[in-house]
């Protein structure tokens, strides 16, 4: 089973990779709906991760 840190880290890395590789958000200003829904993910991920301090 994937850890908290996995899940953040794959959250993270797939949303970097789409920014690089779509087409649209290359192409324009404003994110893609699959970017903000990646970004969304990934800021549900970094939330639910346990804070380090």
């Amino acid at each position: 089973m994937p850890s908290q840190d996995d899940a953040l880290q794959q959250a993270h890395t797939d949303y970097q990779q789409h920014m690089r590789t779509c087409r649209q958000c290359h192409a324009d200003t404003v994110p893609c709906a699959v970017a903000k829904h990646l970004l969304r993910l990934y800021n549900n991920a970094r939330r639910s991760a346990p804070r380090t301090d």
